[in-house]
Order: C-alpha cells, then sequence, then structure tokens
C-alpha cells in the first residue's frame, strides 16, 4: 500500500508545480479559449492546461511502476497508460490546430479499438466485447469533454472517479485499479487549485480527454477483470445520465443534436444563478451519493440491492429535474411576494 501512497503523492506534487512551466509555454503560444455557444464562460482564458495535468499522470503511472505499487497485471496497466496517452495527444492537436469532426471521431474509435484489443487479450476476454468497448471509450472521450464547461467541474469528477476505482481496487485485490485510480485522483486534485483560483487556466481538449480516457481506460480494464459492475459503472453514472438526457431533450426539440450547445444540465443550473463552483458541487455530491450506494449494492442482499437501486434513480431523476425544479420554485416565490392591492 505504501507504494500506491509515495506514487499518489508524487503525481500530485507534480501536478501542482507543473502549471508553473507549463502555464508561460502556453501563453507564448497563444492557447487560449474563447468563448462559444456551448461555453459558460464570457471571456478568453488560457486552455491546455491538462498538458500538465497529462505529465503528471505520466509521472505517476511511471512512479507506480518503478516504486512496485503494481505486482502483478502491469500489462494491463501500461496498456490503460498508452490509452490515455493517446488521446490526449489527439487533445492536443485539437487545441493546437482543430480536428474536423471525422477525424476527431476516427482518432478516438481507432483509439478505443486498439485499446479495448489489447485489453481483451491480455485479459483473456471474448472479442465479442471489443466493439462495444472501443464504442465505450470513445464515448466517455467526449462525454467529459461535453461535460467540461464550468470551473471544479472535472476536477472534482477525477477525484471523485479516481478516488472510487483506487477503492475499488483494494476491495477486489486489483492493484493495478489502485495505483491508477490514485494517480487519477490526485493528478487532477493538483488541478484544482488553478481551476478554481478565478477560473484562470482551463484544461482544454488535451485534458478532457485525458480525463475521458483515464476513466474509460480504467472502467473497461475494470469490467474485463471482473470487477464488480458498480464499482464500475457509479462513478461515470451522472455524467452519462446528464449527456443522455441532454441528447433526447435536443433531438426531441428538433435541434441539431451535434451542433454546440450549452444545454447540458450543470449549464442550465448556471442560468438558473448558480455559480460555477455551485454547478460543479452539485454534479459532485450526487456522483458521490451514487457512488455510496453503488458500492454498498455491490456486496449487499437483494432488499438492500433495491434500495440501493432506488435510491441512485431518485438522485439521479433529482439532478436531472433541479434546473427546472429550482425555476418553478422562484416563480412561485415572486408570485407570493406580489403585494395584494
Amino acid at each position: 500500500m505504501m507504494p500506491v501512497v509515495v506514487a499518489a503523492g508524487i503525481t500530485l506534487v507534480a501536478s501542482l508545480l507543473l502549471p508553473f512551466v507549463v502555464k508561460p509555454w502556453l501563453v507564448r503560444m497563444g492557447v487560449v479559449d474563447v468563448p462559444s455557444a456551448r461555453s459558460s464562460h464570457a471571456r478568453t482564458t488560457i486552455r491546455g492546461m491538462g498538458v500538465a495535468v497529462s505529465l503528471a499522470t505520466g509521472v505517476g503511472y511511471v512512479a507506480a511502476i518503478l516504486l512496485r505499487a503494481v505486482t502483478v497485471d502491469r500489462s494491463i496497466f501500461l496498456a490503460a497508460l498508452a490509452i490515455i496517452a493517446a488521446s490526449a495527444a489527439v487533445g492536443w492537436v485539437e487545441d493546437l490546430r482543430g480536428l474536423s469532426i471525422r477525424g476527431r471521431a476516427g482518432a478516438q474509435l481507432g483509439i478505443g479499438a486498439a485499446g479495448s484489443a489489447a485489453l481483451v487479450l491480455l485479459t483473456g476476454q471474448s472479442f465479442w466485447w471489443l466493439p462495444l468497448a472501443a464504442l465505450a471509450i470513445a464515448a466517455y472521450i467526449n462525454i467529459a469533454n461535453f461535460m467540461d464547461g464550468v470551473n471544479g467541474i472535472s476536477g472534482f469528477h477525477g477525484v471523485l472517479a479516481g478516488g472510487a476505482y483506487a477503492v475499488a481496487g483494494m476491495l477486489t485485490g486489483q492493484p493495478w485499479l489502485t495505483a491508477g485510480g490514485a494517480v487519477l485522483a490526485m493528478a487532477f486534485l493538483g488541478f484544482l487549485p488553478w481551476n478554481l483560483s478565478r477560473g484562470s487556466v482551463f484544461l482544454g481538449d488535451v485534458g478532457s480527454y485525458l480525463l475521458g480516457a483515464s476513466v474509460a481506460a480504467l472502467a473497461v480494464a475494470g469490467f474485463f477483470s471482473g470487477v464488480y459492475i458498480e464499482y464500475v459503472l457509479s462513478p461515470i453514472l451522472v455524467y452519462l445520465a446528464d449527456t443522455g438526457y441532454t441528447l433526447l431533450r435536443r433531438i426531441k426539440a428538433g435541434e441539431r443534436w451535434y451542433a454546440s450547445h450549452r444545454e447540458h444540465v450543470y449549464q442550465r443550473l448556471t442560468d438558473v444563478g448558480f455559480s460555477h463552483l455551485q454547478s460543479a458541487g452539485t454534479v459532485t455530491v450526487c456522483t458521490a451519493a451514487v457512488i455510496v450506494l453503488g458500492f454498498i449494492a455491490a456486496t449487499a442482499p437483494l432488499p438492500t440491492v433495491v434500495l440501493c437501486v432506488a435510491g441512485s434513480l431518485a438522485v439521479l431523476g433529482l439532478y436531472l429535474a433541479s434546473p427546472d425544479l429550482i425555476r418553478h420554485f422562484r416563480r412561485r416565490q415572486k408570485v407570493t411576494r406580489v403585494p395584494v392591492s
């Protein structure tokens, strides 16, 4: 356990310090974020700080190997790192010069397919899982990118998902998952002070792709390795629900579902008056609740499982309805405050 703690500590220090080097470099290169149709920010801001988080993640993975934090299944650990590194590289190209939708999708699916094929071989799973796993990895890279729209949301998600997978690794005897989860959590914990300090820097696509690939690679590898499905899915359910619900709303409204927008639930929360931190905090609290319920359900008797599933559905439903509920509540307050003449 101590090697994992040391590797996590090295990752955290690297993530905290690397931005001092990376930020001036990004300024010189002119890597900035100009607000667009799907942005929740109103001013031009430095993006691409995901480069620092990516380097810290690489440092953490190397430290975990050298410190022998991963005693078995190192090949799975390294396959996850390859998926993460390749995805971050695609994100960096997107930040620098942009990619067409077709080129971006092709690269993400290619990474998902190659990474999934390696994981299938390493875990002895059936190749029937390959298409689904490839789609899952590519899809979650995009989901993490879509959800990276307010300060703190991606940092908190990385910390929570990484922490959950680290615990899942300990509970199931998968040291590679413990190490990978700990590195993920610490890499994004180190980014949070930079992002929350007046929102002066963004992850950029390199960082959101890194986050999505890190979570997806650990989830797919964990599933292939026999980790309980509740451990695998609970950290990502809120992100999945937000993205799926938003997509269905846009299709139902006859809108171009693939066009840029800012209609995710977490973005609509800012429209009803939430600050960036309050919106990110809402997503984080709901994710934490679903994680706890999922981890309890994994090994609980059937009646407890039913209660946990019901609780998770209630949390997800309340989150998805929260912007409309808040708007309705505030309208009622205004009505009750109107003086009677």
